[in-house]
């Protein structure tokens, strides 16, 4: 009978509506950070390793689509339905700033610098704010072919992504012109657009296809079919070696990047994922679902090789250490959700 590693995540409680999108710090002097943004209106902070609960921000009118942390984990921003992009002390959780729009935000992005905030939504415009002057007016750039769904920035913050709701493909803009310098190619509307740690690779998942890119040549590297739709894909950012993808079926699925193999599925959450993210270290990841939890995995049960090498029912070591380390976080972590 063949033996399966059995994933237990951390369960985070606190969200009163669906979990929409996960974002991870860098690693700082005080450990790395996880902020999560949802339909209830009010992104949480928590410790990225624990899953313990740390501030609420609150302010919001309307459903939260996405949040982000500044490179040093100083500063939140959070993109809302109700027409607002929202600026943050991290630290506190008092609100710095809000940046008015005419329509729903849907994306939201830090420069590399933390100088500046990108901002994209239902308008079909890309916002460049200067975070050293609150009250300057924004640079816009207004030649999106559609609502705007993610924007990212590269290359030294030279380059700006975005990709749209209702069309397919990602285009990438040159700040110098202001002007598309280059499209990729996608059949459906790209759901999720992530930059490698190393700004290496960008990884799309659209419709139930995950792709990754040169992100200086622009060039397809891999292409695989998934087992369902897919919202959001991430890959595993120390090694590179593997990438996780969720979405209708609401389970997360681990992949081998190289050959595609599926090494794992982690089933728990009781609606679809919206979004998956590795920790910048690539020990564990997070995942957002429509049930209102974030779940966050250890990277290493999810081999089934390594099960399967063990005879009969001899314990496997491995297992039993992860599933230790799992416990005595749970034990130590009580409080999460306590929001």
């Amino acid at each position: 009978m063949e033996k399966k590693k059995v994933a237990l995540p951390l369960v985070c409680h606190g969200h009163s509506r669906p979990v929409v999108d996960l974002f991870y710090s860098p690693i700082t002097p005080d450990g790395y950070f996880l902020i999560s943004a949802s339909k209830d209106s009010t992104p949480m902070l928590r410790n990225g390793e624990t899953g313990d609960w740390i501030g609420t921000f609150e302010g919001h009118k309307g459903a939260v689509w996405s949040s982000c942390l500044d490179t040093n984990a100083l500063r939140v921003a959070s993109a809302s339905a109700d027409f607002s992009a929202k600026l943050w002390d991290a630290l506190t959780g008092d609100e710095l700033h809000s940046f008015e729009h005419k329509h729903i935000v849907r994306a939201c992005a830090f420069s590399e610098d933390t100088h500046h905030l990108l901002t994209g939504g239902v308008e079909k415009i890309l916002r460049i704010f200067d975070l050293n002057r609150l009250d300057a007016a924004p640079r816009e750039v207004d030649n999106s072919p559609g609502s705007i769904r993610t924007v990212a920035w590269l290359h030294s913050d030279q380059t700006i992504l975005s990709s749209c709701s209702d069309t397919s493909g990602v285009r990438f803009w040159d700040l110098r012109s202001g002007k598309i310098v280059q499209t990729l190619e996608t059949k459906s509307p790209v759901t999720s657009a992530e930059v490698s740690q190393d700004g290496r690779y960008i990884t799309t998942a659209d419709g139930s296809t995950v792709k990754f890119w040169d992100s200086n040549h622009f060039e397809l590297v891999k292409s695989y079919d998934m087992p369902c739709n897919v919202e959001s894909a991430s890959l595993e950012p120390k090694h590179g070696n593997k990438f996780i993808a969720g979405g209708e079926d609401m389970w997360v699925h681990v992949f081998d990047f190289h050959t595609g193999k599926e090494l794992g599925c982690n089933k728990g959450h009781h609606g679809p994922i919206h979004c998956v993210r590795f920790a910048p270290g690539g020990e564990s990841y997070a995942s957002g679902s429509e049930d209102g939890t974030i779940r966050i995995w250890l990277t290493s049960p999810v081999s089934r090789e390594e099960s399967d090498a063990v005879p009969g029912n001899a314990p496997n070591p491995k297992v039993k250490a992860v599933a230790d380390e799992v416990t005595r976080k749970i034990k130590s972590s009580l409080h999460i959700g306590t929001a």
